[in-house]
């Protein structure tokens, strides 16, 4: 398949991702050129034509991530301003962002039928009755299997960073659970989360 076909079949689902992610539809656009770049650039590094659709989407995944790390560098350079309402939000926001980049490596660890449905559902964008359709299982087996998939996700998570929440589940915080080491290993210690 073309990039050209590859796009034409994602561009819309892509869009709508991103849109859910960021503030306004300018940006959104903005980010969604990028991805259509950088898919230009990598295209020598997709292997296996069927992946194409995930691929697309972590380089939009990764895309929305930079977008917010550039914000924060930003902020960082420029003098802080009086805190004014809301803003404590996008920074919780952002740090959501940020969370939420761990994501798609945390999924591999996921059993197939579990990883499967939280792929279809939260980043394909399909509704749990059309996962249940697509899959052949009933629609409350598969409203289950994503609550499953979301609870064993949850847990891998906090297995290793305490995560601070509020109520509607915007990330306040975050602290990997085990420091990182500073001598010398033979091999590289998998981390899941950044410092």
């Amino acid at each position: 398949m073309e990039a050209e076909a590859i796009w034409i079949k994602v561009q819309a689902r892509l869009k709508a991702y991103i849109r859910s992610k960021v503030q306004d539809e300018a940006t959104a656009d903005d980010l969604l050129q990028e991805v259509f770049l950088r898919m230009h650039h990598k295209l020598h590094q997709l292997n296996e034509v069927e992946k194409a659709e995930y691929w697309l989407f972590r380089i939009a995944q990764n895309t929305v991530h930079d977008h917010y790390r550039r914000q924060r560098s930003r902020k960082a350079v420029l003098p802080a301003p009086e805190a004014e309402p809301g803003e404590e939000e996008t920074e919780s926001g952002a740090l959501t962002e940020e969370v939420s980049q761990w994501l798609p490596a945390m999924l591999e660890l996921l059993p197939e039928k579990y990883r499967e449905a939280l792929y279809l559902t939260d980043i394909e964008g399909l509704t749990q009755r059309e996962l249940a359709g697509k899959l052949g299982i009933s629609y409350s087996g598969a409203k289950s299997r994503v609550q499953r998939g979301r609870e064993k996700l949850r847990e891998i998570v906090l297995l290793c960073c305490e995560v601070a929440t509020d109520r509607y589940g915007n990330v306040l915080g975050y602290q990997p659970r085990f420091p990182r080491k500073t001598e010398k290993r033979e091999e590289p210690e998998e981390e899941c989360c950044p410092e």
